[in-house]
């Protein structure tokens, strides 16, 4: 059983996303804005948060950004638009999957039971102390501490979002090797990855973004994947 906050501004959305997580045996409570919201995640230790963007009082993207100062809580946006700005500022903030309205509320249990096993799978991997591992390309331009998960480009560090640490360490680790796309999502977003397979291309945009002059290293292979490729 899982403990779900559902933050919509639309109680008829609350109302079919509650009946459908409780059906399946889940406790859910409910925010109407994302101030509720907020002051929810702060007093209680919720399981996963599904989201909505547009609402009043606080959107959905500035209600994350408080939340992620407090909680790593799963979250799941919610939203109208299929626009990949909001998709983009959503993963760049560090959300967790993202569904559009209208969405089919059986698929969105499958998304809430996909992240939660991802979570808990990479929770289960942390216990297990791993050695110190770094590696540096171009004299040291490019740094990156893989167990403490920091990166640093000519000195400077570098702040990603938690699933383009992840992406970047796993291209990094396997760079001059041509990766296709099920392999990065499988490997990344973990085997049962329910979602779009664009979440992908999204993720490698925003780690472009992050690596500033290094973002010529991922080459798009096309019709395959993504290859990092170390120059020499």
């Amino acid at each position: 059983m899982y403990d779900i906050l559902v933050v919509d501004d639309e109680s008829g959305i609350r109302a079919i996303v509650k009946k459908y997580a409780e059906f399946e045996g889940n406790k859910v409570s409910e925010a109407a804005d994302g101030m509720e919201a907020v002051r929810m995640c702060r007093s209680h230790d919720f399981d996963i948060v599904i989201m909505d963007i547009m609402m009043p009082e606080l959107d959905g993207f500035s209600a994350c950004r408080e939340i992620r100062k407090t909680s790593d809580v799963p979250i799941i946006m919610l939203s109208a638009r299929g626009e990949e700005y909001d998709k983009i500022n959503g993963f760049g903030m560090g959300i967790d999957d993202y569904v559009v309205k209208p969405f089919s509320p059986k698929e969105l249990m499958l998304r809430i039971e996909a992240v939660l096993k991802r979570v808990k799978a990479k929770q289960e991997k942390r216990v297990e102390p791993a050695p110190h591992q770094i590696i540096e390309l171009d004299g040291g331009g490019l740094r990156a501490d893989i167990t403490a998960r920091l990166v640093y480009i000519d000195g400077e560090r570098v702040e990603m979002s938690p699933k383009e640490y992840e992406l970047f360490f796993y291209l990094l680790s396997n760079r001059n090797i041509a990766l296709s796309r099920e392999k990065l999502l499988c490997e990344v977003w973990g085997y049962d990855f329910y979602g779009d397979a664009r979440t992908l291309d999204t993720h490698v945009k925003l780690l472009r973004r992050s690596l500033g002059r290094y973002a010529s290293y991922i080459v798009t292979l096309r019709g395959i994947g993504y290859r990092f490729e170390e120059k020499k």
